[in-house]
């Protein structure tokens, strides 16, 4: 049985530039949002595995028997022969969601996350021994369903924690030590079971947010590779949610017919967002060996350059031009983030931005009806953390039994 309790994180992301030329063979980078979820693991009596979300309502519990006897029955693939790369199997998925009481066609948060949690279960316990006794608690710092990469977030920590109750990776933190990281091999195979994880959520992701949410920092992405950058600065940020819904489908799809229609006027409009990102990148890597204020200006204006193009390309919306007008009347500097078409916003702060601008730029957007966070990107990847290196929130949620 499981024998230690231990509290791990990982980080959300945001698209700084690329958002929509991504999709046409174009440079995009993605951030680490140091919005963050948490998971508690602790051992478990009685020989059952219990998984609690709060933010989805889930409070589940199986008896490790149970879960073993599924594993060691199932009719279609063996579970033993599961590995990191291969996909869920829809025997697979069909067999827990009759297990668990999921309807077939089930879409909601708190029934995919019961599934990939069921998923990961088995297929890593059927690969490194049998199912831990374990007790799992998550609480998130992310909205859901936002573009902020919440899903992988979760897929992370259930990787990092279940790998580790299994004895597939290592329990890197040392006593005295605030927190700790796993080594390169052992991110790789969180990184490669948390995209299993995603799979089951969302059927064909791309595998950016959960190699984010793994290694942090900052990465690039192009026609299907995943590049980490070099050592990249923290940079403080404004994160701002409109609220209002969007469909990232029609939206790719929109974005796609103006470029059939005008293909002369459009890829010269990709071909410049591809030059920001690429151009972002340099900057970045420039400012940890020479972290001068003068980088501020031109990160400033490539987030207005490219705030401008997304609207060139039909990805704006009246909620972000509001947004962006609002900031700018505190000298702040916006684009929208993701999808566009309403969703989140980030608005670069300075770091010798005043605290004031900085509360008066927030209390005007709240004004507005949308929902504001001061936090940074560039944030660390899945970290384990002892109680002394955790705010009082989040000791809180995790206190909660």
């Amino acid at each position: 049985m499981w024998e230690r309790s231990l509290v791990l994180s990982a980080p959300g992301k945001v698209i700084l530039h690329g958002e929509h030329a991504v999709v046409h063979g174009k440079v995009a980078l993605a951030v680490a949002l140091d919005l963050r979820t948490f998971l508690r693991l602790r051992p478990c009596g009685e020989g059952r595995v219990c998984v609690r979300l709060p933010g989805v309502g889930v409070v589940r519990s199986w008896d490790t028997l149970r879960l073993q006897a599924l594993r060691r029955g199932f009719a279609g693939k063996r579970w033993e022969e599961e590995t990191a790369a291969r996909s869920p199997s829809v025997e697979q998925l069909d067999t827990l969601k009759e297990f668990a009481g999921i309807s077939a066609g089930a879409s909601a948060p708190e029934s995919l996350a019961t599934l990939a949690f069921l998923y990961m279960c088995l297929a890593i316990s059927a690969k490194y021994g049998n199912v831990p006794s374990v007790d799992i608690l998550v609480w998130s710092e992310l909205p859901t369903g936002a573009g902020l990469g919440s899903s992988a977030a979760y897929a992370v920590c259930l990787a990092a924690a279940l790998l580790t109750a299994c004895g597939a990776i290592s329990c890197p933190l040392k006593d005295g030590e605030s927190t700790a990281r796993w080594t390169e091999e052992e991110l790789t195979l969180i990184n490669s079971w948390a995209f299993q994880g995603e799979r089951v959520i969302h059927g064909n992701p791309s595998g950016v947010d959960n190699a984010v949410a793994t290694w942090g920092g900052a990465l690039r992405y192009q026609s299907g590779k995943i590049t980490p950058l070099k050592r990249v600065p923290m940079l403080r940020i404004l994160l701002t949610n409109t609220k209002v819904p969007r469909s990232t489908k029609v939206l790719v799809a929109s974005v796609k017919e103006k470029i059939l229609k005008f293909p002369a006027i459009m890829n010269p409009v990709l071909d410049s967002i591809d030059a920001i990102s690429q151009e972002c990148q340099s900057v970045l890597e420039a400012m940890p060996a020479n972290p001068s204020p003068e980088y501020y200006p031109v990160l400033e204006e490539l987030f207005d350059i490219n705030q401008h193009h997304l609207n060139v390309i039909g990805v704006g919306h009246p909620s972000l031009d509001r947004l962006c007008r609002v900031t700018a009347s505190h000298g702040l500097h916006s684009k929208l983030t993701g999808a566009g078409g309403g969703g989140c916003g980030i608005t670069l702060l300075r770091s010798d931005t005043s605290p004031l601008a900085v509360e008066a730029a927030k209390r005007d957007l709240c004004a507005c009806g949308f929902e504001c966070w001061e936090t940074s990107i560039g944030a660390p990847g899945v970290t384990l953390h002892s109680s002394s290196s955790l705010n009082a929130e989040v000791l809180h949620a995790l206190s909660e039994s």
